[in-house]
């Protein structure tokens, strides 16, 4: 239930993101080539979001297995040493999460220090970059629980996005026209 929760919140706020990227950039554009002027604002603003969307999504590409990755080797590995294999390559990932997480917290704290705002926006630099920190937390649970899930055999691997595999479905899927190929 609370999974669930997460998962809507998640998928809303990065949707909720895009939307406001897309409107953002389609206002400035009509206003810089319509009516020759603009919003000062509006390149900082978006690129922010970017960064909020990516290192959001990040964390949600873990779950849903968007992300793509090399494990041929892996997959010709006993089930065994496929399960060790990820549980490695988690373990790493949370040594990278952590690392990122422990300097992101010390960069936002000097930030509030220092107490600049973004270009262009009265927004303190450490709130919209907070992004850095609240993205590694977010990917960390995620790999945390995927762990979990390969200790207890519940998977063996990372669920990757297989690029190769789905073209070749959706080939497979498609009628053949002779005369087309002729």
């Amino acid at each position: 239930m609370l999974t669930n929760l997460v998962n809507r919140v998640e998928e809303g706020i990065v949707s909720l993101i895009l939307v406001v990227m897309t409107v953002t950039v389609f206002v400035e554009v009509i206003l810089r080539f319509g009516f020759n002027t603009g919003m000062v604002w509006a390149d900082q603003f978006v690129l922010h979001l970017a960064a909020w969307m990516v290192l959001l999504g990040a964390s949600y590409g873990v779950k849903v297995g968007s992300h793509i990755g090399v494990d041929f080797v892996v997959r010709m590995l006993p089930p065994t040493a496929r399960r060790i294999t990820t549980a490695v390559a988690l373990l790493m990932c949370l040594i990278y999460c952590g690392l990122f997480i422990y300097g992101s917290w010390f960069y936002l704290a000097k930030l509030h220090r220092i107490g600049i705002e973004v270009d262009d926006i009265p927004i303190a630099k450490w709130i919209a970059h907070s992004v850095l920190l609240i993205g590694f937390v977010l990917l960390a649970i995620r790999f945390l629980i995927l762990l979990v899930r390969v200790i207890q055999g519940k998977t063996d691997s990372f669920h990757l996005a297989d690029e190769a595999r789905e073209a070749l479905e959706q080939f497979e899927e498609e009628p053949v026209d002779k005369e087309a190929r002729a």
